[in-house]
């Protein structure tokens, strides 16, 4: 007999109506457990969600809200919510979407309170999974036992490992389904016993459930005699939360804003990440490297003795240095590490992919940089786990790839501590979160190579020329006229004395870039060598004229923050396509049109054109000539 026969009324907390005070008092002080549900398609996670929510006698709010008018349900004898109705609840939300991003439920027990993310099963949200997993202290992980170890089983139990979780249940549900078979539960268990060592994961809790029934939930089932370990809510109650583990590291706290209400007082406030603070410990503030003591923790209550991680708090230093978000401040005498080359695993979750070398925005605690990423070194299949070669990184792809910042932050190897290893990426154009990552280690030659100061420099070359260098990047579709403009232009400043030189796309590949094809990854390093070499000759106090289509913002945009504050001129050589292909000199359109050629721009490869460049030219109303003196003017107008 299943303990579906007896399950347990649902009452509301009396202590609710009675004393609202006393009432969040006791429950103030429970810990509080994050974890996740995850697996496949139809594995039973809302099912088994519901039956939580309902076996635990949880209380939310929208359940509330809708008896708060209803005196009996508040009353001695509780009022009794129909499971059936729970579930059907939590399967419509699904059928309409909700849950495809990621649906968070609380609810507690007398020992401690839960957040609960229920997460999508379909391998293209698996980005999703990874935003719920990426706060979770514990995993769930479904098995439906008449399909056991799956696809996605693997999937999100490789992630569920990369991601840190090490506390794993596996969740053999719909046993009512095969009669509580103790010989299929050990077979499952098996399988997965298997593919867990593979991928490093050392240990997990089979449990056998019903989340329709109630089997081995909340209470134990009559009908598993064969299985004597806890119930599912008996382990959620006594697992251990990440709070706890890292109160035993040593102390980092990312600043997340500087509090200063007057000039006597000054503040540094952040949530502690790891280890513990008191008054009178010695800091250091990264990736300055100033030291100083803490001079005290006030809040609210009065200052405190002692702060531990997951605690947000203000401190006071004894001293005043240099410190601003995005700072960390760490125990002096064990630093965390500064680097700006990272090895790191990506969990690609866009559907534009990664393009190596292009610059994306990397948020790491509370610190945001200039990132690029390198061709992956490999990228994973996590079915057979096999390293496959790869030059980009698709929608819901996992690779390992090399990462430079352009400046030094302060972090941690995620498996130590994820709130200073683990980050995202941000596309500069979009502002779009396009991957989730988790750094392994600085890469030895960031700590190895150093910059050389020289005595000679873009300033004096600048002033023995007697001009103001610059990068003057014209770009526009192929054809337009762009190399022709740019010739013209050289040759006027040349005859002014000026000291230039004129990169070209086509003569580019001929050489320093011949190894380059013309994919969307191959084009963004093309750009990125050659503003490299652009900046480098601008140094040389060189006027620095360059001819290339360049199709996207974000790498236009790249090569003008390598440059000095005014010393990037974009010139967009505005040509209709029309025009251009009815020019077509080289007869690339007319390859591209019959399917000789691709990745032709404006044909099935695109051209973000300027947002604000400055200078426009249109070769349908200006002549070279007319347009070439524009862009001179443009160039001698700087101051």
């Amino acid at each position: 007999m299943s303990t579906q026969d007896n399950s347990p009324t649902y009452v509301i907390d009396t202590l609710i109506a009675e004393d609202i005070d006393a009432y969040l008092e006791k429950h103030q002080h429970k810990t509080m457990l994050r974890f996740i549900t995850c697996g496949s398609v139809d594995d039973g996670k809302s099912t088994l969600i519901g039956r939580l929510l309902y076996d635990s006698k949880m209380i939310f709010e929208d359940q509330l809200a809708s008896l708060e008018h209803d005196s009996k349900a508040v009353g001695t004898q509780g009022g009794e919510i129909d499971f059936a109705l729970l579930v059907d609840g939590l399967a419509a939300e699904r059928e309409q979407g909700i849950t495809i991003d990621v649906a968070y439920r609380f609810f507690a027990t007398e020992k401690r309170k839960f957040i609960v993310a229920d997460t999508p099963g379909h391998e293209q949200y698996t980005r999703n999974m990874v935003t719920g997993a990426s706060t979770a202290d514990l995993a769930v992980i479904l098995i439906d036992a008449r399909q056991g170890v799956l696809t996605q089983t693997r999937r999100h139990s490789y992630l569920v490992n990369l991601l840190g979780i090490r506390n794993v249940v596996l969740a053999v549900n719909k046993m009512d389904l095969v009669g509580y078979s103790a010989e299929r539960f050990y077979e499952i268990v098996s399988d997965y016993s298997a593919f867990a060592r593979q991928i490093g994961l050392e240990a997990f809790l089979p449990i056998p459930i019903s989340g329709l029934k109630g089997d081995n939930i909340v209470t134990r089932s009559q009908d598993t005699p064969w299985y004597q370990g806890p119930t599912l809510i008996e382990h959620l109650e006594t697992a251990p939360v990440n709070d706890t583990r890292m109160q035993d590291l040593p102390f980092r706290m990312p600043v997340q804003w500087v509090n200063r209400p007057n000039l006597d007082f000054r503040g540094f406030a952040g949530l502690v990440a790891s280890g513990s603070i008191a008054p009178g410990d010695a800091i250091r503030v990264l990736p300055s490297g100033k030291t100083t003591t803490v001079k005290a923790i006030p809040s609210f209550d009065g200052d405190l003795s002692r702060a531990v991680a997951g605690q947000s708090i203000t401190l006071t230093l004894s001293d005043e240095v240099d410190c601003s978000r995005g700072d960390i401040i760490v125990q002096a005498d064990a630093p965390c590490e500064v680097a700006d080359q990272f090895e790191a695993t990506l969990v690609w979750m866009s559907d534009a992919e990664m393009l190596p070398g292009r610059p994306y925005l990397l948020k790491v605690g509370t610190q945001t940089v200039t990132a690029t990423v390198t061709e992956p070194k490999y990228e994973v299949n996590v079915n057979t786990l096999e390293h496959l070669a790869s030059k980009t990184l698709g929608l819901n792809a996992i690779g390992v790839v090399n990462i430079s910042t352009d400046r030094q932050i302060p972090f941690e190897a995620y498996a130590t501590n994820p709130d200073l290893g683990g980050f995202i990426l941000i596309d500069r154009m979009t502002n779009a979160t396009v991957a989730a990552g988790m750094i392994h280690f600085a890469l030895r030659r960031s700590q190895n190579i150093h910059w050389q100061a020289v005595d000679i420099n873009r300033e004096a070359h600048a002033g023995l020329k007697n001009q103001k260098p610059a990068v003057v990047w014209f770009t526009g579709l192929s054809g337009s006229g762009k190399s022709t403009i740019a010739n013209l232009v050289e040759k006027k400043l040349h005859a002014m004395g000026k000291h230039t030189f004129l990169l070209d796309g086509d003569n580019v590949r001929h050489g320093l870039n011949r190894d380059l094809g013309f994919t969307d990854a191959d084009r963004v390093e093309n750009i990125r060598r050659v503003g490299e070499v652009a900046r480098l000759m601008t140094d040389a106090g060189l006027i620095v004229l360059t001819a290339f289509i360049s199709p996207f913002r974000s790498e236009r945009r790249m090569v003008r923050d390598l440059m000095a504050e005014g010393d990037f001129l974009e010139i967009h050589v505005n040509t209709p396509l029309e025009v251009a292909e009815a020019r077509d000199v080289k007869g690339l359109y007319k390859k591209a049109r019959s399917g000789q050629l691709k990745n032709f721009t404006g044909i099935d490869s695109p051209y973000e054109a300027p947002e604000a460049p400055e200078l426009v030219v249109n070769t349908t109303t200006l002549s070279a000539e007319e347009a070439a003196d524009r862009v001179v003017e443009l160039i001698l107008a700087r101051r």
